[in-house]
């Protein structure tokens, strides 16, 4: 019960890996405003209410600007000032057929570096600051090994989840001398509904890929990302951990 009198915001929550992150959260005592832009959010919040938790479920677009900040402000009036804020919304061209780099549509790196770079900036811009002014805050933004093993196609996901890693350690530095802890996770292959479309040949590519052998689980990352919200983590600051069975080796 690591967070038994705190409050969470957890976006992407309604599946996979933030999915597991809400869901743990809120049984270690958390009480979890689940985000995302499908409605099945909904579920998730549901299922921690009946697991006798707390939670609330939010839609929202979080390239919306103007619908990010009302929902945020919504959430701080519904449930108090946040004490913890997992920011884990991204996505790469490569499921609307990117192709490489030199072949690409600026307007999908636009899209992309919104959804998985600016949107994790602008929530931060919203709640960091009362964090700041209280004293204490825990941080973590969601990156991606794809910045760490360069794979073509994801040209635009990659630059966008290395700026989540960059943001990360300005913004703990910056903040560090108020007791707000700023950190990244970057997951490598994970069984999720999205990992769950690979075809066999892609999936045997990228386990050859993991010196563990084999996709980790939602919970093995959600399992990093709780650590660095708990004050197990509280004088760690300003660091990537890569939950990836040993795939992004630098």
């Amino acid at each position: 019960m690591r967070f038994t009198g705190k409050t969470a915001i957890i976006t992407a929550a309604a599946s996979g890996i933030c999915r597991a992150a809400a869901l743990r959260a809120a049984a270690e005592g958390a009480t979890v405003a689940c985000v995302d832009v499908s409605p099945a959010v909904a579920d998730v919040a549901d299922e921690i209410i009946k697991s006798g938790g707390r939670a609330t479920a939010w839609v929202v677009d979080v390239t919306d600007k103007a619908a990010l900040v009302a929902t945020l402000t919504d959430i701080e009036a519904a449930q108090g000032p946040t004490d913890i804020l997992v920011n884990g919304v991204g996505r790469s061209s490569v499921v609307k057929g990117g192709g490489e780099f030199c072949d690409s549509n600026p307007e999908d790196w636009e899209e992309v570096l919104d959804i998985s770079l600016m949107s994790a900036m602008r929530i931060c811009r919203h709640i960091v600051p009362g964090m700041r002014d209280r004293g204490y805050g825990r941080v973590v933004n969601i990156s991606s090994v794809a910045w760490l093993m360069p794979t073509p196609r994801f040209c635009d996901y990659a630059a966008a989840k290395a700026g989540v890693v960059g943001f990360t350690r300005v913004l703990a530095i910056e903040t560090a001398p108020k007791g707000v802890t700023v950190n990244a996770v970057s997951p490598g292959p994970i069984e999720t509904p999205a990992t769950a479309k690979h075809p066999p040949e892609t999936r045997a590519r990228v386990e050859a890929t993991i010196p563990l052998g084999h996709y980790g689980q939602p919970e093995d990352v959600a399992a990093a990302i709780l650590f660095l919200a708990s004050d197990d983590a509280k004088f760690i600051t300003a660091q990537n951990i890569v939950v990836g069975g040993g795939r992004g080796i630098v």
